[in-house]
């Protein structure tokens, strides 16, 4: 990395970030596919383990190909540190529990992909650790929830899939009134529309099988914070527990961010022209968009984010049957649950990311049988429309 690295803007940083080159100078990453290092001798063996010299020991705790993928996050979110995972749920898994013992207490927005909400309401208190969902977007909901034994506040803005925003400064100074941390799943925003940390938040965490790699190809996460608290609370957890990530796929997710600002700008700008689309038509009770000046909470996403979303979430006015025969006509979209991919592609919550809540849960949550949701791909605009088009005429206005 050189000097002049930190003053780069993203896309030049996701192209050179955190290069580490052989004595071989390849021009790609360099794919260090190993389970262990060699020592010289050893005394060489012993000074590393004591951590009195750098270098890596085994690759469940590190390696030359995931360091790069790590520093290269670090620089895009301005953050100390990072760990990659292998999986956005162990990263999740990971920045929650790295941090609490048996007693402490959550405070969780309920707007949570289902399996963030299955750690946070089931997993954690199997070890002893409470946890309060609340209404994520009223500030008074947080506040209310807090206990003395209250150490974790954890949200994901914008929300999946109903893409509800949660005011993070806000939270933020809460959670240091009382000397908590605030944990971000910053997915739905892209590192590229939302800084959590510089909004006051403690640790973000994502799916990097979503935007950063985006193309369908691997599995992956990252945790990424101050490296005062992942020394404190992740570095052991990290090493004894085993989430890493395969060097294969840090290597295969470096390639993907070299182009994450081209496609997220493809991908946003083809979900605005949906949004807009969908809300004239007469099958569409509603349209959820964080671009669209008709967002409940508009003037919070005007403080805290730079872009919309890649997202669009919208409802249907046949319910369950008129979702599925729209969703079953298009031609060019997909239906998959996954997101952030070069490929559109849509999804019905209520019977796949969101089909373990009960019936009040996902009404709760705005999730109704006519929900669906899109992640916008990088295909031609006016293809997508008329796309939608096409499937909408199938189903009664």
């Amino acid at each position: 990395m050189t000097k002049s690295s930190n003053s780069w803007r993203p896309a030049t940083q996701l192209v050179h970030g955190g290069t580490l080159r052989s004595q071989y100078g390849e021009m790609s990453e360099a794919i260090y596919l190993t389970q262990g290092f060699v020592y010289e001798n050893s005394e060489a063996a012993e000074a590393r383990f004591k951590g009195e010299t750098d270098g890596f020991i085994y690759a469940r705790y590190g390696s030359p190909t995931n360091d790069m993928f790590e520093k290269r996050m670090c620089m895009l979110e301005g953050a100390e540190d990072a760990r990659a995972t292998a999986s956005g749920m162990a990263a999740v898994t990971a920045a929650i529990l790295c941090q609490l013992k048996a007693g402490d207490h959550i405070v969780a927005a309920r707007a949570l992909f289902g399996s963030c909400r299955w750690v946070v309401e089931t997993l954690a208190p199997k070890y002893g650790i409470g946890c309060t969902l609340v209404d994520g977007r009223d500030l008074e909901n947080w506040e209310k929830a807090i206990t003395p034994k209250t150490k974790v506040f954890f949200l994901e803005s914008p929300t999946n899939p109903t893409l509800e925003v949660v005011d993070i400064a806000g939270v933020a100074r809460l959670a240091n009134q009382i000397g908590a941390k605030v944990v971000v799943d910053n997915v739905f925003a892209t590192p590229l529309f939302q800084k959590p940390l510089e909004l006051g938040a403690h640790i973000v965490v994502y799916s990097a099988t979503k935007h950063i790699d985006g193309q369908g190809r691997c599995l992956g996460g990252v945790v990424l914070s101050d490296k005062a608290w992942i020394d404190e609370n992740l570095h052991d957890y990290f090493r004894h527990t085993g989430p890493a990530m395969s060097p294969f796929n840090a290597w295969t997710l470096l390639k993907g961010v070299e182009t994450l600002p081209l496609r997220v700008k493809q991908q946003t700008a083809n979900a605005s022209k949906i949004a807009d689309f969908l809300a004239e038509q007469k099958q569409v009770a509603r349209v959820i968009y964080p671009g669209r000046k008709d967002h409940p909470q508009a003037d919070i996403i005007a403080k805290q984010m730079k872009g919309g979303s890649t997202l669009v979430c919208f409802e249907l006015k046949g319910g369950k049957e008129a979702a599925f025969k729209f969703q079953n006509a298009l031609d060019i979209v997909t239906i998959s649950n996954n997101l952030g991919d070069t490929r559109s592609l849509i999804t019905h919550p209520a019977t796949t990311t969101h089909k373990n809540l009960t019936d009040e849960a996902r009404a709760e949550l705005g999730i109704s049988p006519g929900t669906v949701r899109l992640s916008a791909g990088i295909e031609d605009t006016e293809d997508l429309i008329e796309d939608f088009a096409k499937a909408l005429s199938k189903i009664p206005a």
